[in-house]
């Protein structure tokens, strides 16, 4: 049996910022495809506090980036395709094959979900529609909520769009003012991608190789959960045959985690060079924060996102984002932009324990929030909490 490769905590950092597109300071050429490319995917969410979680996510790694700049490679280029790993993200096209894995997959859950609509003529004559008239949205169909005291209740024309979106018989042809379009996925996909036939081991060969090239290292279940595309016995019987290097990792507390990394993980360690000192304010659906059990055992950073909790229960705020500097989580903020009075309002800020704010860490938040404001047309920031920084 190879000796598993020891991994100091440090260099744990350091690798998943790596892979993860923040360790390079964000500025310079911009490539928004290349960025959902190196991630993998990236996740889409409705809230604007600020941005929408995938226009921050990017803007993150690189600071041109402007919230127009996403929809075309959907919509025109058809270099990313929208669907659900562990919810509604945008994927690169090219994993369109071994994609159709998680449309068989959805299949079995949307039975469950949508019990109501499959199969149903409502379900038929949506289709027709789509086929006859083009890419249409929710707006373009009228049925009434048969379920209105459930919480989260749709009403039957939106749940007959989520069954065919989750199998794969409608696609997002794009979006307007986040209002997503729907058409057929012979007019959305690319035929070449879409007539090319893989085995279903082969599929799974696909996935759960990208997961461990985009995460570096990781437990058989941070592996799973990164497409969320296979089930645990799946991913370990995979791993059992894989090629990849038993490593050993130094957790934040100082205890160890046996792991996987990627083939080429000995050449990645000997390439690592330190993360930007960069302060950066980061989305709570940021891929590096995504995985909460990975954040704490890494960074030691114990961090949850609360906007479902009653107000009068939460420890934090509503959309409160980690503050990130370097290879730390320094803090948390809570912070909203007023787009039509542009202004971006600092609700709350919470230190991290133990952490020391000096007039340079405070100048680097500044910058920040003055950067973060220019992204969002907010050119004044305000302090609406009695702790300054000033």
């Amino acid at each position: 049996m190879q000796a598993a490769l020891r991994i100091s905590n440090k260099q744990a950092r350091w690798l998943w910022l790596a892979s993860q597109g923040l360790s390079e300071t964000p500025t310079g050429p911009l490539d928004v495809y290349g960025m959902i490319e190196k991630l993998g995917f990236v996740q889409l969410d409705t809230i604007q506090t600020v941005s929408r979680a995938h226009h921050h996510i990017l803007w993150s790694r690189n600071q041109n980036y402007r919230e127009k700049m996403l929809n075309p490679l959907l919509a025109k280029d058809r270099l990313i395709f929208e669907h659900f790993t562990h919810d509604a993200s945008v994927i690169p096209m090219k994993a369109l094959p071994a994609w159709r894995r998680q449309f068989r997959r959805m299949e079995k859950k949307a039975n469950h979900w949508y019990t109501e609509v499959a199969g149903t003529d409502l379900m038929r004559d949506i289709k027709a529609r789509i086929t006859e008239e083009g890419a249409l949205s929710t707006h373009a169909f009228d049925t009434k909520n048969d379920r209105p005291k459930e919480m989260w209740a749709r009403p039957p024309h939106k749940r007959a769009l989520d069954y065919m979106w989750l199998t794969g018989e409608l696609a997002t042809c794009f979006r307007k003012d986040f209002t997503k379009f729907y058409n057929l996925p012979e007019r959305v996909f690319p035929e070449e991608l879409r007539r090319r036939e893989m085995s279903e081991d082969a599929e799974l060969d696909w996935l759960l190789g990208e997961a461990i090239d985009h995460i570096a290292v990781g437990t058989a279940r941070e592996i799973q959960r990164f497409w969320d595309a296979s089930t645990s016995v799946e991913t370990k019987e995979w791993l059992s045959k894989a090629n990849l290097i038993p490593v050993e990792i130094e957790n934040a507390d100082k205890t160890i985690t046996q792991a996987y990394g990627a083939p080429d993980i000995e050449a990645r360690l000997a390439d690592l060079v330190a993360p930007s000192s960069r302060l950066r304010i980061v989305n709570p659906f940021d891929p590096v924060t995504r995985d909460r059990a990975r954040l704490d055992r890494l960074f030691g950073f114990d961090y949850r996102i609360e906007m479902f909790v009653p107000a009068a229960k939460r420890k934090w705020g509503y959309y409160v984002y980690p503050i990130l500097e370097g290879d730390r989580f320094v803090g948390r903020i809570e912070v909203k932009a007023n787009r039509a009075k542009s202004e971006l309002t600092v609700i709350n800020f919470w230190p991290e324990t133990r952490v020391k704010w000096p007039a340079a860490r405070q100048n680097k938040l500044h910058a920040e929030l003055d950067r973060l404001g220019r992204f969002v047309g907010c050119g004044q920031v305000t302090w609406g909490t009695p702790f300054s920084l000033a």
